[in-house]
Parts: structure tokens; C-alpha cells; sequence
């Protein structure tokens, strides 16, 4: 009668399921799982929607790359909003927009009234509701776990969200087979509205102390503060210059994967697709390490030694004649990606004071439109020098991005 309580007590004594004992953190974790199923499943379903609709890979590009506008237009104000105003609140609301967004392109699929111009509008809509988001959680995550636990919750969150980033496209895909991609946004829709109750419950946090700016000044002094702000903190500088060079070199060269997988390796679309699994393996069970281990990581040090790796693992990808080597590049790919990203995470939330937190950590989300425009360079670059020296080539400049951050920033490697 007690085996499942006491096998839950036991999951709650491993350091990486500790965090779950932590209420607060425990309903931002079950919102963020409900909520990142529904957001990834949209990586497949509003693709699979303008391709039926236009017969145009140029459109399914397109679409996409309207998504990225919010995090530059947007983002700034996002983390001004969640310094100023309540964090909890602002997470809502952007849950709710989502939802919303996902069941109207629901009904106007499921009665036939949908047009590629409502693709465009509400994949602008649902990337800003987004936008909106990260921030908020990001800052509450923070003052929901101690301290000395923050690294182990952002590795348990970056551990689901990889269990999720594999799930999510493949529930999409079958739910389109079944009831169309109609019924699969209204199963985002159900997500996403799901996170909403998760959210709901969370106790009203003290609002942390407000700088002039962030208090009765406008939102542009504000933005200025923050970014004042990051830049001065050493150790927030580091981080985010550590991740936006890899986002930029690094991070862009999963765009080039189908030429790799038809042409240069011969795999086929199925053979890209374990490619990405891989990927989805390393980036898995390095999420589950510093979920487990994180707090006793040297995390200066460790950012950019998986900056470095990552560099290699691209490089070596590049360089690779056999399929068997590529899947093994694809997973120190992955190990090292969810190594950088998680530590740099952690750094800027750690060394952010409260009243800074939601500014940072938008400029931290900003990253995912730099692995845009790094995506155009590679694209660019590939069709000059080829595409295995495109990406050799971006993949080590970013190795020597990050021994120039390391040499220009001596002390990024010696943060706790």
C-alpha cells in the first residue's frame, strides 16, 4: 500500500527530483511541461498548414522567420514589463494569448475559412505571446527554489524540455494524420490552457525592489538600465556574450542537415531524422547530468569548455565521410549545447538581483534571433565555399570566439 509513496520519496531525495519538493517551482515545472508540448507541437503543425495551403518551401521558410521578429522587437519590453509589473500576472496573460491564438487558427482550419495570411498573423501573435513569457518564468524560477538548488531546477527544466522537444513533434504529427492540423491546435490550445491552471495557483510573489527606472520612468529608460546593467556585471556579460557567439557560429548549423542527410551522407529524410535524434540523445543526457550534478560544477568554466565542445562536435559533423561518426558528432552536438545553454542560463539568473532578472533574462531569450541571422550566414557562406567548409568554418570561428572571450574576460572562466 505505501511502494508509491515511498518510491516518490525516494525520486525526491535524488538531487535532480529535488526540486519538485519545492511548491512553487513544482506547479512552474507541470506549466512549463503542458506549456512547451503545445509550443513545440507548433514547429510542426503550422508548418505542415502553410505547405498544404501554398505548395511554396519558400512560405514554409517564411513562416517561420516571422516568429523571430518578436524576440527583436518585443523582447526588450517583455523584460521591462516583468521587472515592473507582476510576474505571475504577465505569465498568465501570455498563456491565455496563446491559447487563444491556437484555438482561433483551430476554428478557422475546422471550418475551412483558414488563408496563408492567417498563418502569418497568428505565428506572429504566438511568438510574442512567447516572447512575454520566457522572461516572467524565467524570474520566477529563480525565487522559487534556494539558491544553491537554481542550477539542478534549470537543468530538471531543461531535461523536460527536451523530453518535450521530442514528444511535442511527434504527438503533432500523428494528430495531424488523425484529425488534421485543425485538431492538432486545438490539442495545443488544450496545453496550453492546462499551463494556465498549473499557473494559476502560484502564490503572488513579493515584487522585488524597483530602481527608478524600472518604478516611474518610461519603458525605453528602463530597457537602457537593463541593458546598463548587463553589460557592467562581468559575470552577466560573460554569459551572454558565451551564448549569443554560439547562437551565432555554432548553434545554426542544424539549418544545413537536410543537404547533409540527401546529398553528402546519402540517409535520406530518415536518416536526417536520426540525425536529430542523436542530437535530442546528447542534449537529453546532458540535461539529466547537470539536473543532478550542476550545483557542484565550476559554472565559468564549464560554459565555455561546452561552448569549446560544441565548436568540435560541429566541426568534427563537417568533416565526417560516415554516417556512423555523424550520429556521434550529432550527440556530443547535443551534450554540449544543453551543457553551455543551461550553465549560461543559470549564470544570469544567479547574478541578476531581482529588480534586474526579467531584463536579463529577456536579453538572454534575444539569442533565438541571432541563430536566425547566423542561420542566413551559414546559408550564404555554403553557397560560396560549400557546405561542409560553411560549416567547419563558422563552427571553428566559434571555438575562437570563445578562447577571445576567455582571454578578453579573464575572469568569465573562474564564476561559481
Amino acid at each position: 500500500m505505501n511502494h508509491p509513496r515511498r518510491l516518490v520519496d525516494a525520486l525526491l531525495r535524488v538531487r535532480a527530483f529535488s526540486t519538485l519538493r519545492f511548491r512553487e517551482y513544482r506547479l512552474l515545472w507541470f506549466g512549463q511541461a503542458f506549456g512547451s508540448m503545445g509550443t513545440l507541437m507548433d514547429e510542426v503543425t503550422r508548418g505542415w498548414l502553410i505547405y498544404e495551403l501554398t505548395d511554396s518551401v519558400v512560405q514554409l521558410g517564411l513562416v517561420r522567420g516571422v516568429m523571430v521578429i518578436p524576440y527583436v522587437l518585443l523582447a526588450p519590453f517583455a523584460g521591462s514589463a516583468a521587472d515592473r509589473y507582476s510576474r505571475k500576472a504577465q505569465l498568465m496573460i501570455a498563456q491565455l494569448a496563446n491559447v487563444v491564438v491556437y484555438a482561433v487558427t483551430a476554428a478557422l482550419v475546422l471550418t475551412g475559412n483558414i488563408l496563408p495570411w492567417h498563418v502569418y498573423v497568428m505565428a506572429f501573435l504566438a511568438a510574442s505571446a512567447q516572447v512575454f513569457q520566457q522572461p516572467a518564468r524565467a524570474s520566477m524560477v529563480s525565487g522559487s527554489v534556494p539558491r544553491e538548488y537554481l542550477t539542478n531546477a534549470i537543468g530538471f527544466n531543461s531535461l523536460m524540455f527536451n523530453v518535450s522537444r521530442a514528444a511535442g513533434p511527434a504527438l503533432a504529427g500523428a494528430l495531424i494524420v488523425v484529425f488534421g492540423t485543425g485538431g492538432a491546435f486545438a490539442v495545443q490550445a488544450l496545453f496550453l490552457l492546462t499551463a494556465v491552471f498549473f499557473t494559476l495557483p502560484l502564490r503572488p510573489a513579493p515584487h522585488p525592489p524597483r530602481s527608478g527606472s524600472a518604478g516611474s520612468e518610461s519603458f525605453f529608460t528602463s530597457i537602457l538600465e537593463g541593458w546598463k546593467f548587463s553589460w557592467r556585471n562581468q559575470s552577466v556579460r560573460a554569459a551572454l556574450g558565451c551564448v549569443m557567439l554560439a547562437s551565432f557560429f555554432i548553434v545554426p548549423f542544424t539549418t544545413l542537415l537536410p543537404v547533409f542527410a540527401r546529398d553528402l551522407l546519402k540517409v535520406g529524410a530518415q536518416g536526417q531524422g536520426l540525425l536529430l535524434t542523436g542530437m535530442g540523445v546528447g542534449a537529453f543526457f546532458s540535461a539529466a547530468l547537470v539536473a543532478s550534478a550542476g550545483h557542484r560544477l565550476p559554472r565559468g568554466l564549464m560554459m565555455l569548455v561546452g561552448g569549446v565542445c560544441y565548436g568540435l562536435s560541429v566541426v568534427l559533423f563537417a568533416a565526417s565521410p560516415w554516417y556512423v561518426l555523424s550520429i556521434v558528432a550529432m550527440v556530443a552536438a547535443g551534450l554540449s549545447h544543453v551543457y553551455c545553454n543551461v550553465l549560461v542560463n543559470t549564470i544570469v539568473q544567479t547574478y541578476s538581483p531581482a529588480e534586474f532578472r526579467g531584463r536579463t533574462m529577456a536579453l538572454f531569450g534575444m539569442h533565438q534571433a541571432v541563430i536566425t541571422v547566423g542561420a542566413t550566414v551559414y546559408g550564404l557562406l555554403s553557397t560560396v565555399e560549400g557546405v561542409r567548409w560553411a560549416v567547419a568554418l563558422m563552427g571553428a570561428v566559434g571555438i575562437l570566439s570563445m578562447f577571445a572571450l576567455n582571454f578578453t574576460m579573464p575572469g568569465a572562466k573562474r564564476i561559481r
